[in-house]
């Protein structure tokens, strides 16, 4: 596609594009917004370098995409349930996103999207890894496809969530979803499979014993997970990240303890993978 009010220029053959000719502090036009939903879909994560987003201006961005939801676990900013701080320092003893996943996978309606703004950076440190999860299916074989076809994984929130909990010298005793979903989805905008497993949220696989399950799903995340599937966004002050949750897994480095990094992120509801 020839972008008319922006500039896109893919960082790896896999996926991701940095975007420029945007303004997201202020209001976006008709095309503009087109253009950066196509650029969405063509590529997968989109990064965008100097934009000093406010809350309002980052719901008000997330919004022009979809409904914004509410994280089942992490606290949000005050006044602002839809906006999650992305925060570490000396102090903490861990931060989201330390392994590979998609952003809430365990819930019935998974997120479309994520979008991140991180404000405040350590000197070096502190990149996000993505891995293109259409790329992952497409190298499988024909017989591991058919296979995997077939399936359904459970995806629960409960034991992430309360091990970040105790890690932090809390008992969590909240319910937390869980869902079923295909281990290949179907995108429901491109019309691509892809794999949907990862292993924050997926805890088994129906109809097979553990045994198996287990061992197909370390098949696949190990799968999942090779370097030809990968863009890797260094970030700079005030840089915004937009993924495709449904085609995208993401992994934060943790290289930069004990200087600080950090941000706010709002999510965008999807739909029931399928």
């Amino acid at each position: 596609m020839t972008y008319e009010t922006i500039e896109v220029r893919p960082v790896t053959p896999s996926l991701g594009a940095e975007v420029d000719g945007v303004d997201l502090t202020r209001t976006l036009a008709p095309l503009q917004i087109r253009e950066i939903q196509h650029a969405l879909l063509a590529h997968q994560v989109l990064f965008f370098r100097n934009q000093r987003l406010t809350f309002e201006r980052h719901k008000e961005f997330g919004r022009l995409f979809g409904d914004l939801a509410v994280h089942p676990y992490a606290a949000s900013q005050e006044g602002h349930p839809e906006v999650l701080p992305i925060y570490a320092d000396a102090n903490s003893k861990q931060i989201p996103g330390e392994r590979w996943h998609s952003d809430v996978s365990c819930d019935p309606e998974p997120p479309m999207g994520s979008i991140l703004h991180i404000h405040t950076l350590p000197p070096v440190g502190g990149d996000t890894l993505f891995s293109n999860m259409y790329a992952a299916y497409e190298a499988l074989s024909d017989r591991m496809k058919s296979y995997l076809d077939t399936l359904v994984a459970v995806h629960d929130g409960a034991p992430g969530y309360r091990m970040r909990a105790a890690k932090d010298g809390k008992q969590e005793n909240r319910e937390f979803p869980q869902a079923e979903h295909p281990v290949i989805r179907t995108h429901p905008q491109t019309g691509r499979k892809l794999i949907f497993v990862n292993p924050v949220f997926t805890t088994a696989i129906l109809d097979l014993p553990a045994a198996e399950g287990d061992m197909v799903l370390r098949f696949l995340f190990d799968h999942c997970n090779q370097p030809q599937f990968h863009a890797r966004f260094r970030w700079q002050e005030n840089s915004v990240a937009f993924w495709d949750n449904r085609c995208v897994q993401h992994i934060a480095m943790w290289d930069y303890f004990p200087q600080t990094r950090a941000g706010n992120r709002v999510t965008i509801r999807g739909d029931k993978p399928y």
